[in-house]
């Protein structure tokens, strides 16, 4: 689906997708004008998710182009409307994955916009209520309603800062829910990717032991070494895996590929959690191991208005920072290309404010 440009002079400079190949290149566009409850952003950095090359590539059969992608924006307050009063000109700010929600219903209500009822609003591809088709922060600016912006610590490295708007609190939301920032739990990691180092890092500085299970050997010393994990599993091993059963409070999984269900499961204490934030194919297991262990299997997504500034807080308080690589705008076609074939260690972030010209 093609969707044309707003009438009128374009006042906002960008890399979209014109089709499903998913190719960026540059792109100029209309953002609407600031309301009364709105934010203004310069954009200065965005992080780089693999939501971009699913929607861009039209992998769910409904993006609608051009497409710009983005949704772990951070940036500096250049304009606000005359009710905002969170944040002033010159703070550092982020935007996430959805920019708007109903604010009506039971779940906004308790600050879990994500969960809106009516469906948040999507920071790219969705359909905000006044019709337009949201484009995201390979963007020179973005204007969104104050309540989907984040207060960045000062002391906090804004380009650091990106991936927590979507990988961080991916993780970070579940481990909450399921009481995993109480000290000498035990936690599985399954994939070692973006998502997975994220829950390393929270996992070690609430106090877990962390086991890293993968499916490749090259992950190990990275797992135990770079970021601290107690234990490393290749999870084809039989013979660790079956030493690993009934040992964990939480396994996450982050990885998107088929997983033996029924292998994890065993590896949960009784009234143990897997939690999946990755998105596989399919979820087989065998009911009994669900029964006999009093074990569930539960999703979930990013998280809340009040959870994600919480963990920026968090991550600022206790200096946790995203493992990055920093790239030019120029450079974000090899970057989709490199996160496909998992070759970064563990986020590129585009520098949008040196490159976007």
């Amino acid at each position: 689906m093609t969707m044309t440009c707003d009438a009128g002079k374009e006042n906002c400079i960008g890399w979209a997708a014109r089709d499903p190949s998913g190719f960026l290149s540059p792109y100029q566009f209309n953002r609407r004008a600031v309301g009364a409850d709105d934010i203004s952003l310069t954009i200065l950095y965005c992080g780089v998710c693999y939501a971009d090359v699913a929607w861009t590539r039209n992998v769910q059969g409904h993006s609608k182009y051009p497409l710009v992608p983005g949704h772990e924006i951070v940036g500096i307050v250049k304009e606000v409307g005359s009710n905002v009063e969170r944040v002033k000109i010159g703070d550092h700010v982020g935007v996430g994955t959805y920019v708007n929600s109903c604010r009506e219903c039971e779940y906004c209500d308790e600050g879990l916009e994500v969960q809106c009822i009516k469906g948040a609003v999507l920071t790219f591809d969705g359909i905000d209520t006044d019709g337009s088709v949201t484009k995201g922060g390979y963007s020179s600016y973005y204007v969104v309603h104050q309540r989907y912006c984040y207060r960045i610590p000062e002391n906090y490295p804004l380009a650091s800062a990106a991936p927590l708007l979507c990988a961080g609190i991916t993780v970070w939301t579940p481990m909450m829910r399921h009481n995993m920032n109480q000290p000498g739990k035990s936690l599985g990691v399954i994939g070692l990717g973006g998502l997975g180092h994220m829950a390393v890092k929270f996992g070690k500085s609430f106090g877990l032991k962390v086991t890293v299970f993968s499916t490749s050997l090259s992950k190990k010393d990275e797992a135990l070494n770079l970021l601290g994990a107690d234990n490393f599993i290749i999870s084809s091993n039989d013979e660790d895996m079956k030493a690993m059963e009934k040992s964990l409070d939480f396994v996450i999984n982050t990885a998107s590929a088929d997983i033996p269900f029924d292998r994890y499961l065993a590896l949960l204490k009784s009234g143990g959690v897997l939690s999946l934030v990755g998105v596989p194919s399919e979820v087989k297991f065998q009911p009994i191991n669900l029964i006999l262990g009093m074990r569930s299997i539960s999703g979930s997504v990013t998280g809340g208005t009040k959870q994600i500034q919480e963990m920026l807080n968090y991550c600022a308080a206790h200096e946790i920072y995203p493992n990055i690589e920093i790239v030019p705008i120029q450079y974000a076609n090899e970057a989709l290309e490199r996160l496909i074939n998992k070759d970064i260690k563990y986020r590129f972030v585009i520098d949008i404010a040196n490159s976007l010209k």
